[in-house]
């Protein structure tokens, strides 16, 4: 059995999310050409003080638009990893992943 994600509580992991802005825009080749497969929006956490909260949504649901500090809600959200290695050792990257984020 394989794990594929975890699906996190994500009041007690979280709390409260905020809209902090926009990440990234990731991009990917679909039928030889470059195309936008998921955007990447940064958040505040009321729990995770220290650092704020990526998550990766589809290109699907288009770009989404908030007010700093808007209240927001994501919907289905998974935590996945990633591993990678750099000079011969192991290293671990998480990713938040959701299916969208509506205002709370």
């Amino acid at each position: 059995m394989n794990l594929k994600h975890v699906i996190p509580d994500m009041e007690k992991t979280f709390g409260t999310l905020e809209f902090a802005g926009e990440g990234e825009v990731e991009q990917g080749r679909v039928n030889n050409r470059m195309t936008v497969i998921g955007r990447t929006y940064n958040l505040f956490s009321e729990v995770q003080k220290a650092d704020d909260v990526m998550v990766l949504l589809p290109a699907s649901v288009g770009e989404k638009h908030f007010e700093f500090e808007e209240k927001v809600k994501l919907v289905n959200p998974r935590i996945v990893a990633e591993g990678y290695n750099i000079n011969g050792r192991g290293f671990t990257k998480y990713k938040m992943l959701a299916d969208d984020m509506v205002k709370a």
